[in-house]
């Protein structure tokens, strides 16, 4: 019996891969990526593999949550992987053919491979999921507002009265969001008590509360802080060969949206925080440049908001400045 299969999810379909003990793969192309595949996918699994095997598949976007919720609810592991991994490591296999079927063959290689790293995913609550829709919603409108200003500072006189109507209009849909947020996380007793210990760190307001809920979710799915930093894709990244040092930049391999949205409160950290305050002193006296004390802040700004959740603490300077 198969305990490993790969799934490539596109929009409207989905292929399946699973690899046997020959070597050979065992494949699915083509299941339509709705409740009637499902249930062509169920009848492939009860056929080919036992209860509680890993089913390993790629996120994209949200195409992929209705089948990973599905299996779940079945009883089968999933594993959602970062695409990023997948796509390093077709490069290290010299893949030269895409595919929808090779890719999920690619999959569930490697998750053969890679078979004691996986761990499983958790879908996001309601609550959650609701209050990540309205935080990515306020995000959209706020960069087309920004699009519309640009576009004002240089528009015709005969357009401007236009522009400035779908500026209202958007400023309307911003405030109405603000209040749809905070009135969701305030009749959310779990939301809005982990709202409240992070606004108790300096340098984070209801805003950026609000965001680092949205994208984080639950934090118990962490590890640790480094964990954390690698999501947000502000873990260093060395080059390093040789003799030759390269310029130590962060990574950027993971959310944009949090590493946006922590840049703000991050410089007000640096100003009004005293443990991100000395923190940056240190950095400075190694000759460490602004940009890279910013950097670094973000960091600490964000294993700080991961320390009051996980720990149920409010932000206590003394602890933060001990470590």
């Amino acid at each position: 019996m198969l305990s490993l299969i790969g799934i490539d999810v596109a929009k409207h379909t989905f292929d399946i891969a699973a690899q046997q003990p020959n070597g050979k793969y065992r494949t699915k192309a083509k299941l339509t990526n709705n409740e009637a595949g499902f249930q062509v996918l169920q009848e492939w699994l009860h056929k080919h593999s036992g209860p509680g095997a890993w089913v390993v598949m790629e996120a994209t976007g949200i195409h992929h949550e209705a089948l990973a919720e599905w299996l779940l609810e079945r009883g089968y592991q999933v594993c959602i992987l970062n695409p990023a991994q997948i796509a390093h490591y077709a490069r290290s296999q010299l893949q030269r053919v895409k595919t929808d079927k090779v890719d999920s063959k690619l999959i569930a290689e490697y998750g053969e491979r890679h078979r004691d790293e996986l761990r499983p995913w958790q879908p996001d609550s309601k609550a959650e999921r609701r209050l990540k829709a309205l935080v990515r919603r306020l995000g959209d409108l706020q960069e087309i507002k920004q699009m519309e200003l640009n576009r004002l500072e240089v528009a015709d006189a005969s357009v401007q009265a236009s522009i400035r109507s779908v500026l209202e209009h958007i400023e309307r849909q911003i405030e109405e969001t603000l209040k749809a947020i905070d009135d969701h996380i305030d009749d959310d007793p779990d939301l809005r008590g982990k709202r409240d210990l992070l606004i108790s760190i300096d340098g984070i307001a209801d805003k950026t509360a609000a965001l680092l809920l949205a994208e984080l979710g639950n934090p118990l799915r962490f590890t640790s802080s480094r964990a954390v930093t690698a999501f947000a894709g502000l873990n260093p990244r060395l080059q390093e060969s040789g003799s030759y040092r390269g310029q130590t930049r962060i990574s950027k391999m993971g959310s944009s949206r949090l590493r946006a949205g922590l840049y703000m409160p991050s410089i007000c950290a640096l100003q009004h925080n005293e443990a991100i305050k000395a923190m940056s002193e240190r950095l400075k006296s190694r000759g460490k440049t602004g940009k890279q004390i910013v950097c670094a802040a973000m960091r600490k700004l964000l294993n700080i908001a991961y320390g009051v959740l996980k720990s149920g603490q409010p932000f206590d300077v003394k602890l933060a400045l001990a470590h």
